[in-house]
């Protein structure tokens, strides 16, 4: 679009004044003390109780990732279940639950089974009432060792250990070059892809072979 007339300046409103918005961050140093002193006070205040809660291990998703071992949200409902512990009693003993999660394989299943029975039998439940302990309450030498003791992290009690994803290489032997890998995987795809059609066919042939007996 040309400017027509006076040749006058378009009244594009330049007058923003950005220098008196800029956000700096000249006070990382002391944030990061007070996230430090504020982890430490709660840890103080919940004692001894731990600071987080235990997470599940599951695999990243996608092809790319899926040799990575992660913590996950939460423990799925079958979960729980192998391991003996209600869905009511796991959100308020530290173990998080995630109805969303399905289980896709049976180590992933024993393995946090595994997890969640390791920490049932250290878990120490205190009882509501003193002196009053119900069934599941820990005993009371392990409740004054448990108040003397100070506040740990599961993390560090649970941890989760990284998967080795290093590629080890080797020599292609005579065995190898005489597999015929790709022919194998292609023939195991078209029978997998024409199972319906070839049992259909063959009822087909079998029922018409029946009928031209009779």
């Amino acid at each position: 679009m040309t400017i027509k007339h006076n040749q006058q300046l378009p009244n594009n409103h330049f007058r923003k004044h950005w220098q008196e918005r800029v956000r700096v961050h000249f006070d990382q140093p002391g944030r990061k003390l007070r996230r430090r002193q504020a982890r430490l006070s709660k840890a103080a205040a919940i004692a001894p109780r731990p600071v987080d809660k235990l997470r599940p291990i599951v695999r990243c998703p996608t092809i790319k990732y899926n040799r990575r071992a992660r913590p996950g949200r939460g423990f799925t409902l079958e979960e729980l279940k192998a391991a003996a512990i209600p869905r009511k009693l796991a959100l308020t003993i530290g173990i998080p639950v995630d109805h969303r999660r399905q289980n896709r394989s049976e180590e992933g299943l024993a393995l946090n089974v595994q997890r969640l029975k390791d920490y049932k039998d250290k878990l120490i439940l205190f009882p509501r009432r003193a002196g009053r302990p119900k069934h599941g309450d820990a005993s009371n030498e392990d409740v004054s060792a448990a108040r003397s003791s100070k506040s740990q992290s599961l993390s560090t009690l649970f941890p989760i250990d990284p998967v080795d994803t290093t590629v080890q290489e080797r020599a292609i032997t005579s065995e190898d070059k005489d597999t015929e890998a790709y022919r194998k995987l292609r023939l195991a795809r078209s029978n997998a892809k024409y199972v319906g059609v070839r049992a259909k066919r063959a009822k087909a042939k079998e029922e018409a072979e029946a009928a031209s007996k009779k």
